[in-house]
């Protein structure tokens, strides 16, 4: 029997992306299908690069056209990827399809550094990545990349002066940092730091990008009012340690974003701390600061827990280098990785779930 495209496609309607709990074929998942005598030949595109299910949804696919061609039939099945968006139409930052904010209710979570990792692992992965080091007051990001020294170049832009962002470990980078001196102490006003976060979105060219990361500043502040009211916002990450009181302000940065003027999607909160382990003993768990705070609380807001990250005096050596641990190996690395990998989910499922995000009117 002469196999049809039709026959194909009937088959692949049957195999569902584990996430989206839809058949990849009414995804628009499957392209450049063709049938020959031959072979069959299509394309599965995938809402990330930083997909863990690649393999999954690949042999599941291969098992569902053998049923209809037979197993010794030639298959060639190529798996590509191409990154989901929910700020279609978005006039400012068009080229930038998520904007993910990364906060916690307090500081010495430990944000910066799961946001510098995190970053790292996407662009590992096949993303195209940005940064914004948002804190306006304590900017740690340049540090964390190694280019505390560098300055970024302007580029002229229609008659207008661009910011070039730099680039570090493949991903792009603006920060506060980058403009002023190291050792000098940035004293803003609310209404000035909000000013150069406005500059970071409006006037740096950031080109294409799957994921823009914002690291904010600690607690609720005029900095994350900016940042809703200037671009539509895909999600919010809230990182947290386990302890009791780190646990009390994360509910608070989760209470800001979910208000209803704002209602910017919660994807997941991070663990970070979550137990200390020695390097020598990398099975050992020692939990320092209490267990499985940030699933508890994962679990009384029904929001995914992203990851556990645990903590090792090796994270602490690497931010201060300047070479995030995700370069290197070991039990820091792969928890990025997986890191990484639950964020990209949460926003092709956010994606294909919700609403295009609107950018927030507030008057405050």
């Amino acid at each position: 029997m002469k196999l049809t495209e039709n026959d194909i496609i009937k088959a692949l309607s049957t195999v569902n992306d584990p996430d989206l709990k839809r058949d990849l074929v009414s995804l628009g998942m499957i392209r450049d299908l063709k049938v020959s005598e031959k072979e069959i030949a299509f394309t599965v595109v995938l809402t990330t690069p930083a997909c863990p299910l690649k393999e999954k949804i690949r042999q599941d696919c291969l098992d569902a056209v053998e049923a209809v061609a037979g197993e010794n039939f030639p298959i060639n099945i190529h798996i590509t990827s191409s990154v989901t968006s929910s700020r279609n139409n978005a006039p400012l930052l068009p080229q930038v399809k998520n904007i993910v904010a990364i906060a916690s209710g307090k500081g010495g979570v430990g944000k910066s550094t799961v946001t510098s990792n995190l970053a790292v692992a996407l662009a590992q992965s096949g993303a195209k990545v940005g940064l914004i080091d948002a804190d306006i007051y304590g900017p740690s990001i340049p540090t964390m990349f190694n280019c505390e020294h560098e300055q970024p170049a302007v580029q002229e832009v229609n008659g207008k002066s661009m910011i070039l962002p730099l680039e570090q470990y493949g991903v792009k980078l603006m920060s506060i940092g980058f403009l002023t001196p190291p050792d000098s102490a940035v004293v803003w006003r609310g209404p000035m730091a909000s000013a150069a976060l406005k500059q970071f979105f409006s006037e740096t060219l950031w080109g294409e990008l799957d994921y823009l990361l914002i690291d904010l500043p600690p607690g609720t502040s005029d900095i994350h009012l900016t940042m809703v009211q200037t671009v539509p916002v895909t999600g919010a990450v809230i990182v947290t340690t386990p302890q009791k009181v780190a646990l009390a302000d994360a509910n608070k940065g989760m209470a800001m974003f979910r208000q209803p003027q704002i209602n910017v999607p919660i994807l997941g909160i991070i663990e970070n701390m979550a137990y200390f382990t020695p390097e020598e003993l990398p099975n050992n768990k020692y939990y320092i600061f209490g267990k499985d705070g940030g699933k508890n609380l994962s679990e009384k807001y029904h929001v995914p827990l992203l990851g556990q990250v645990p903590l090792v005096q090796s994270i602490r050596e690497s931010g201060d280098s300047g070479l995030p641990a995700v370069m290197k190996e070991g039990v820091t690395a792969d928890a990025f990785r997986d890191l990484a990998e639950s964020l990209a989910r949460q926003i092709a499922i956010r994606n294909a779930n919700l609403a295009e995000t609107k950018r927030v009117e507030l008057n405050v």
